[in-house]
């Protein structure tokens, strides 16, 4: 072995060439591949960093936040029950001895307005979860410093507490030991940081927005939350559980008996159901599912994306490793005159083929250890683009692990073998007389149909991924180009969380009113006005929709519609079109008749060929039918974007427009939650034309000159907003096309290759063709001809797995047909070019001469 890696390094060191393009073009497939996968490792495989992993079971299989409302739920076509209440939580933790711990938290996040007690200035934002007492013991995770929450802490009667993340305290704090012990401000209540989170421990689960930076026992949450409570409502459901399971436990018992104390908890309540709850009472399902990997809400944001870049990884490394194959056809081809004289001197074929492999795995190893290199860029720029724009801690690291070096090893030296296989049998097995006689005036063609039907592989893969590219690229240009129904030149998104600062419902009013006159004021400033949400800001609020004087939706019927509180001046603000009717407007106040204003698709769905001016409904129940006159029509707004959209090209979805001054009444604990909390407007939508210099500083002074306590969470115009909505479908649309790219340009160095050796091997059989007669072009078409044969088999095969992949895809399309003939001519046509150029730069003639 040590004979053999002196001679292969010596040889290696002989043809720089030949060993630097080996090596490269092994890099950049084992690197593409091993960073995607590094990707796949820290998203979708890797487990949460707590004791034994493989015990912890989470109850619910859907990713939900962060508040559902009702006594039972529905996803994805089933009714699937995956987010509880605080009080069916309690019932599963009480009801369930197969659980050693039953730990429940937030399914979402909570703002918090953090300023350590005594210190003057801004409260800083943080992102805050509650949690069950037993949630750090549940994970078997421990303090860094101090002590982490005990079941005595989530108590009634117990002093606020909170638990800081390693992360945070040594980012924000720097490490700095006094905060232990210290008391805080979230959002102006009185907290004592009792401990520091154990390093590495980020939580339950992995979100796109960030990880905790400090969890609050449950028991705290009326207190900060105030009027908007969730915790003692029972049919509002905001909780994710997740427990260790006992030794020797059943699985699917436990989910059995789990569905069953559903079952029955649900039937307590019977009384309390509306009747959607009660119609889909017997279809409720509940599932256990494995909890290591915790509540991935990323993986299930970027599960399909990674997968798709995990396969145009994979084409690449397949186009890599095809080349490879081709310069060890050639050099062991090229060398058969040397391989004759040492079998004639008594080597044996095994050691050729021995010292052939062992080359061969060399360039593999080397390649992969480039690779890593490649591996390490990669995935640190993808990082930068897939999380860039805020500073919340997500736990993904550049730094391959020891399971993503082992892969890309393992993968390095298994190409080495795979693929050197081949030509060092091919090379091994010339036949020592003829190669003596002359090895380099063959026309070598039954040598060369191996190297071509790489070459056709190439081509086929190539048109593959470039298709693909060019679908998804149409695919975000027509999501980025649709028409929103509003504009976004010369607007600005402001967030702030008044509940941060412990305003009250009542207090509302007056501060908006304050906010948007200070706003109004900055220079270059035409317009400001608040919302629950703005569009396209992620957020998305529904309820049930009850028409006076029609009776009862019938089962099944879909009466669902999304909603917003507003101040006036919205749409003006936001430049869109009043079709019928009056906006919202100062004169909608507490006191005078309750209005709403809704959009277009909500009058074609619940009023078809009649005019809705003046008709009346309301929210959930039949008693409120008559709660809001409809005052208005808006032109259609995009407010949210999910799957169901993109699929089916249905955009615009029912929505309706209240003033924020006016409050509905109503007596169920749920419902006045509800109303409650939709008061908190936090978006604030600014129209300022010509990009106003210092615009964001001027707005968070304007707004800390309101209240220093009230903090402006964000600010971003809208363009950018719109296209962080996007972040992953650029994300995954600009790494196809690189490795697209990547791939035509291997199959382009892989043809040309293999053309200028066919035109070697050939140079005899080329130098009598044109002693006869032949001129130069007549030449150059033979051997274009054969080139343009490979890639034209190549695109043959490439368009049916093309249209396949489209098909794979369609879920991620939107307006593009998987099998757009557009596109795919662009792709072939593209696909064609770039190896057709490099084999016309052959030159025969050269290639004669040095015969």
């Amino acid at each position: 072995m040590w004979a053999n890696l002196r001679y292969t390094l010596r040889q290696l060191r002989k043809a720089p060439g030949f060993t630097v393009t080996a090596v490269l073009t092994l890099a950049l497939g084992i690197g593409a591949t091993t960073a995607i996968f590094t990707l796949v490792q820290q998203v979708m495989l890797k487990s949460l960093p707590v004791a034994r992993p493989s015990e912890l079971y989470r109850i619910g299989d859907q990713i939900h936040c962060c508040v559902i409302g009702g006594y039972t739920q529905s996803g994805r076509g089933d009714n699937e029950y995956s987010l509880f209440s605080y009080e069916l939580y309690r019932h599963f933790r009480d009801h369930t001895p197969e659980f050693a711990d039953l730990a429940g938290f937030e399914g979402g996040d909570t703002g918090l307005g953090v300023r350590r007690s005594g210190v003057a200035g801004r409260a800083e934002l943080r992102i805050g979860q509650f949690v069950s007492g037993n949630f750090f013991s549940t994970f078997g995770v421990g303090a860094w410093a101090g002590r982490v929450f005990t079941p005595a802490d989530d108590r009634e009667d117990a002093a606020p507490v909170a638990v800081m993340a390693y992360h945070t305290w040594q980012q924000k704090y720097g490490s700095d030991p006094s905060v232990v012990g210290a008391s805080f401000e979230l959002n102006g209540k009185s907290f004592t940081i009792v401990g520091i989170g154990a390093p590495g421990f980020f939580g339950a689960g992995v979100r796109t927005w960030g990880t905790p930076d400090l969890w609050i026992p449950f028991s705290d949450e009326p207190m900060m939350q105030g009027t908007s409570s969730l915790l003692n409502n029972a049919d509002q459901n905001w909780i994710d559980v997740i427990g260790r399971v006992r030794p020797g436990t059943d699985p699917k018992a436990l989910e059995a008996k789990l569905r069953l104390e559903l079952r029955q908890w649900q039937l307590g309540h019977i009384e309390d159901m509306q009747a959607n709850d009660r119609e889909r009472l017997p279809k409720q399902q509940l599932f256990l599912t494995p909890g290591g990997a915790g509540v991935a809400q990323m993986r299930a944001r970027y599960e399909d994306g990674l997968r798709l870049l995990l396969l145009a990884a994979g084409c690449v490394l397949l186009i890599a490793c095809a080349n490879l194959t081709n310069l060890l056809l050639a050099r062991g081809l090229a060398r058969r005159q040397q391989l004759s004289v040492r079998m004639a001197l008594g080597a044996s074929r095994a050691l050729l083929v021995r010292k052939a492999l062992f080359e061969s795995v060399v360039l593999g190893v080397l390649g992969g250890v480039a690779g890593l290199l490649v591996a390490y860029g990669g995935t640190s720029l993808i990082l930068h683009f897939a999380f860039s724009g805020g500073d919340h801690y997500v736990p993904i690291q550049a730094s391959p692990s020891w399971t993503v070096l082992l892969f890309a090893m393992g993968l390095s030296a298994l190409t080495g073998v795979v693929f050197g296989i081949a030509p060092a049998w091919i090379s091994s097995h010339a036949e020592p007389v003829e190669a003596l006689r002359g090895a380099n005036r063959s026309s070598g063609q039954k040598i060369a149909w191996p190297q071509k039907a790489l070459v056709i592989s190439q081509a086929a893969l190539s048109l593959v991924l470039l298709s693909a590219a060019a679908m998804l690229t149409q695919s975000l240009r027509n999501l980025e180009h649709q028409s929103f129904g509003f504009k976004t030149e010369g607007r600005y998104v402001a967030t702030v969380e008044p509940l941060l600062a412990g305003y009250q419902p009542n207090d509302l009013p007056m501060l908006y009113r304050q906010i948007e006159d200070r706003l109004q004021a900055i220079p270059g400033v035409r317009g400001a006005s608040s919302s629950l949400y703005a569009p396209m800001s992620g957020d998305n609020w529904d309820t049930f929709i009850r028409i006076e004087g029609r009776p009862e939706p019938a089962p099944g019927e879909d009466v669902t519609a999304g909603y917003v509180r507003i101040e006036p001046g919205f749409f003006q603000t936001l430049g869109t079109r009043m079709l019928q009717g009056r906006s919202i407007t100062e004169d909608d106040t507490a006191s005078s008749r309750h209005v709403a204003v809704v959009n277009d698709a909500f009058a074609k769905h619940f009023f078809p060929g009649q005019n809705p001016i003046g008709q009346h409904f309301g929210k959930n129940l039949a008693g409120h039918a008559g709660d809001m006159e409809i005052i208005g029509v808006v032109a259609d707004i995009q407010y949210l974007l999910n799957a169901e959209h993109l699929q089916s090209g249905r955009m615009a979805e029912p929505m309706f427009f209240m003033p924020e001054t006016q409050f509905e009444q109503y007596l169920g604990g749920d419902d006045i939650n509800s109303e409650t909390r939709s008061h908190y407007l936090r978006q604030i939508v600014l129209w300022a034309p010509g990009n106003p210099p210092g615009l964001e500083e001027k707005v968070r002074n304007a707004v800390a000159e309101v209240n220093p306590d009230l903090t402006v969470e964000s600010f971003s115009k809208y363009d950018e907003l719109l296209s962080a909505d996007y972040a992953q479908e650029q994300l995954i649309a600009r790494l196809t096309m690189l490795f697209g790219a990547l791939a035509l340009v291997l199959a382009a160095v892989g043809l040309y290759g293999v053309t200028a050796y066919s035109v070697e091997q050939r140079s005899g059989e080329i130098g009598i063709r044109m002693a006869l007669g032949a001129d130069r072009q007549s030449v150059v078409a033979m051997v274009l001809r054969g080139a343009f044969l490979q890639v034209g088999l190549g695109l043959v095969l490439g368009i049916p797995a093309a249209i396949g992949v489209g098909r794979a895809i369609a879920g991620q399309l939107f307006g593009v047909a998987p099998y757009d003939p557009l596109l795919l001519a662009l792709a072939a046509l593209f696909a064609a070019t770039v190896p057709a150029r490099r084999a016309a730069s052959v030159d025969p003639m050269a290639a004669l001469r040095n015969d």
